[in-house]
């Protein structure tokens, strides 16, 4: 490691700390590359607990050379988004936040979505209050006739009139764009008020929508009057439902932060307009860190995809490298940007209360965690105590492979929850890469593949994992949880013939009563896996037997294979006729009839 470490540049980027299996497993950024990581290696003694325990599974570092500070840590964030490494400070649904998006379209949509896509579309959040997005959304939808279709709408599908007027039009909840009836012109200065109106400056929107009532009464347009008054009730009625904080209308959020052992949560209030609009929550794990550090990490993740940014975010400590963050968010709002910790005054109440709520929440989750713990069945409990485990196996992942004489192999993934089948979590695979019987090389691909989509996915991981076999198939499915990163996740094989259970580096079974409701459990979920898996496997040969052979051909699809054998009722006197003779009587192409008798030919010879 030394030698690589002196190859390592002074200047600022991103490093990688890889494992055995090549998995990233932390990621950092720092002014200079070589020292930083260097550190890591020096003072073990003054480590940290978490850093002790990464630095004995570090087996490579691979880095990133950016050109500046401010890059790196836009970098980092990106990249820990990505891979979510074991070690880094973990934010639960990091990956999903809900935004509301408005497209970059001539006549733009506006909804919800968790799928950031960097078109030039503008994004609103992130809101983890959904209760909250809808209604917001529904009160931009209330208030300003916004297009609810699907359809691309420009010049062209306008003149070529590929959209017709709908329902929304003659009830006044859309202006009709599609028709080209309000111009691209009027349309935009519509969705600058609803950016206005997102941000939590309702007061311009209800100027613009008051002078509009106040032009159509004079008009004697009474029903475009009356639809305005509507509008004005509904702002009326989403600010009522907003607490008034503060006499000073300057926009900004308050971000605080409550932690017990190593779980934390952190709450953000938006205040725009002197009003609370929302209060937003991010889960947290994995906190051995400073304050200042998760800090950093709270803003530099929570304002990673939004463009809501205020000019003003107050905080309870000062965040590490908060030169950086603020250059950063300077750029991103294209607009100045103060990180304050404020001490007293109204300000510092603010912190205070979000702090507060924190607090309960962070209350809450601990407790409902301890409730968690304590509903454990028992017959989970006996399991727990049967394997030696450290927490009680309430998520149980079950594999089987099934094959018919090496073919038509197939294997199942069956799911339970506290001791009961969760049978929409229950999942299919064709094994793809393996010839003829080799049930371990099979146990192996399905388990890899299983728990890497877990992984790019961000999906829950299972309490224990179960396979059905011993020694051979448990090592094969250790082997591809080794390859992946997740050798820590407790895995055992059930051996059919004596029901013994084995464990990864133990010769020898598990000295189990053959009467536990533990092993009772184990048992009633390898059978399960195995039923799903043979009726999979019958599925399959089914389906291979009834398939005909003529479907393999590039061109035949169904109704062609299905006119070719209404036609001619046998391969042999298929193989007897010539290509014309097809080409004439079913109007095929040449080379689809020259090959359906070559195939046939083979067939009938084989």
């Amino acid at each position: 490691m030394d030698n690589k470490i002196k190859q390592i540049p002074t200047k600022p980027g991103v490093y990688f700390f890889k494992n055995e299996d090549e998995t990233i497993i932390y990621i950092g950024k720092a002014k200079n590359l070589r020292n930083r990581v260097r550190s890591y290696f020096q003072q073990r003694k003054h480590q940290s607990a978490k850093n002790i325990s990464m630095i004995k599974r570090i087996t490579d570092v691979e880095w990133l050379v950016v050109r500046s500070e401010v890059e790196a840590l836009l970098t980092e964030a990106n990249l820990i988004k990505k891979h979510q490494p074991h070690y880094n400070v973990s934010l639960k649904d990091d990956k999903s936040f809900p935004y509301i998006r408005i497209t970059k379209e001539p006549y733009p949509r506006v909804f919800i979505t968790r799928n950031i896509i960097r078109d030039g579309s503008k994004y609103f959040g992130p809101y983890t209050d959904v209760m909250h997005l809808r209604r917001s959304l529904k009160a931009v939808h209330k208030i300003f006739p916004v297009r609810s279709c699907d359809y691309l709408i420009n010049n062209e599908s306008i003149k070529a009139k590929k959209v017709s007027l709908c329902l929304d039009y003659h009830i006044k909840k859309c202006q009709g764009p599609c028709e080209g009836v309000v111009s691209e012109k009027s349309y935009a200065d519509m969705i600058k008020h609803v950016i206005q109106f997102l941000q939590g400056r309702t007061k311009e929107t209800e100027v613009f929508i008051k002078n509009h009532m106040e032009l159509a009464s004079s008009e004697m347009r009474f029903e475009d009057a009356g639809m305005y008054r509507d509008q004005l009730h509904a702002i009326g009625r989403f600010k009522d439902r907003q607490r008034k904080v503060t006499a000073d209308f300057e926009d900004r959020d308050v971000i605080a932060l409550a932690k017990e052992e190593d779980y934390g949560i952190a709450v953000i209030v938006r205040i725009r307009n002197g009003r609370i609009t929302s209060r937003e929550k991010l889960s947290l794990r994995n906190l051995d860190e400073s304050d200042a550090k998760i800090m950093e990490t709270i803003v530099s993740r929570f304002y990673l995809e939004t463009d809501f940014i205020p000019k003003e975010v107050s905080l309870p400590v000062a965040p590490e490298n908060q030169d950086e963050l603020v250059s950063w968010l300077k750029e991103k709002r294209n607009g100045a940007i103060h990180l304050s910790v404020p001490k007293k005054g109204e300000k510092a109440k603010e912190v205070r209360l979000a702090f507060q709520n924190a607090k309960l929440l962070l209350g809450e989750w601990m407790i409902n965690r301890k409730k968690r713990r304590e509903l454990v069945p028992k017959m989970i409990s006996q399991l727990q105590d049967d394997l030696q485990m450290k927490v009680p196996p309430r998520r149980i992942e079950a594999f089987d492979i099934s094959h018919l004489g090496g073919t038509n192999t197939v294997a199942s993934m069956v799911c339970f929850m506290d001791g009961k089948p969760r049978k929409s979590e229950y999942r299919k695979f064709k094994v793809k890469t393996v010839d003829g019987i080799d049930d371990f090389a099979s146990m192996r691909e399905v388990v890899f593949r299983r728990y890497k989509r877990v992984k790019e996915e961000g999906i829950g991981l299972p309490d224990l994992i179960l396979i059905d076999g011993g020694k051979g198939q448990l090592s094969m499915a250790v082997s591809a949880l080794r390859e992946l990163g997740l050798d820590y996740l407790p895995i055992i094989g059930l051996a059919k013939r004596l029901e013994e259970v084995f464990v990864p580096g133990q010769s020898e079974a598990q000295s189990i009563h053959k009467q536990s409701p533990g092993l009772i459990l184990l048992r009633r979920i390898r059978d399960e896996a195995h039923r799903f898996a043979i009726t999979y496997q019958k599925q399959k040969r089914t389906d291979s037997v009834t398939k005909s052979i003529f479907h393999e051909l590039p061109g035949m699809g169904e109704k062609r294979v299905q006119k070719l054998l209404s036609e001619y009722k046998s391969i042999k006197k298929i193989s007897e006729l010539k290509p014309e003779q097809i080409q004439n009587a079913l109007g095929f192409p040449d080379l689809i009839a020259q090959s359906i008798i070559e195939l046939a030919k083979d067939s009938v010879s084989s």
